[in-house]
């Protein structure tokens, strides 16, 4: 198996587990109170989103061959793109839904762990 082939799908096993961990933390959330698990979805969908749409566009570059140098700025603003789309998410989830504020950082940090540690979780063969 080729290693971008094997990164394709660490790729799309952690876009899985973020986005069972936005369904888990919101139906969670849900109990409470449906804005509850509504602010939950919009504080996942905040960190998932724009991961998702970053994974997407690196996968499309991936199969051209640009100079190193060109990589990294492609890398360098996809992932400023990507932050940029999650406060804007935030935002409006703050101010244009009026989302109840725990819940919306709570899954949204939650998100952000899972993409911390799922790699060495997904990568550990043992």
């Amino acid at each position: 198996m080729s290693v971008s082939l094997l990164s394709r799908n660490v790729a799309r096993k952690l876009l899985f587990l973020q986005l069972l961990a936005v369904i888990a933390i919101g139906l969670l959330f849900c109990l409470k109170d449906p804005a509850w698990g509504a602010s939950a979805f919009g504080g996942g969908l905040a960190a998932w989103l724009p991961n998702a749409v970053f994974m997407n566009f690196a996968w499309r570059h991936q199969v051209h061959t640009p100079s190193k140098g060109r990589m990294a700025w492609t890398f360098a603003i996809g992932e400023v793109l990507k932050v940029v789309a999650s406060f804007t998410i935030l935002v409006v989830a703050l101010a244009g839904f009026k989302a109840v504020l725990l819940p919306l950082i709570v899954t949204w940090v939650s998100v952000l762990v899972v993409q911390i540690l799922a790699p060495a979780v997904i990568n550990n063969k043992g």
